[in-house]
């Protein structure tokens, strides 16, 4: 099942974006990455992803505006955000706007499956929840 997943992994930083794409590979995910939030909108137009998960903050377009962007175009894909601010205010503003999840850096292999994976879901279940047009 994994296998039919697809992921945009979007962070300004070279090396989490490598770890972060070694760890789903791993598990099995189809995964691209991007650089920030331009570059991921550009991938978004001509792809399409099960799930984004991207970093708050970044030049040019930073992760809330990545968020706005994607689920007003891209209502169905499910996003994760990811800080190394876990403020509240972070985290409140990032649901509010519609994140499915957020995780806090530094995290864990373990911890980025099981984000994923509830994310995943939680965005199925919505989807079969809709009334037939």
């Amino acid at each position: 099942m994994k296998k039919n997943i697809s992921i945009l992994v979007v962070d300004d930083e070279e090396m989490l974006r490598n770890l972060l794409e070694k760890i789903l590979v791993k598990e099995g995910y189809e995964i691209d990455t991007a650089a920030d939030g331009e570059k991921a909108l550009e991938i978004l137009r001509d792809n399409k992803y099960n799930l984004l998960i991207t970093d708050v903050k970044m030049p040019r377009l930073n992760g809330f505006e990545l968020l706005k962007k994607a689920k007003k175009d891209y209502p169905e894909m499910g996003v994760i955000m990811m800080t190394a601010y876990g403020d509240s205010f972070t985290v409140k503003d990032a649901l509010l706007l519609g994140a499915d999840e957020y995780i806090t850096k530094p995290f864990k292999s373990f911890e980025i499956n099981l984000i994923v994976e509830r994310a995943f879901w939680r965005m199925m279940s919505s989807l079969q929840e809709k009334p037939a047009p």
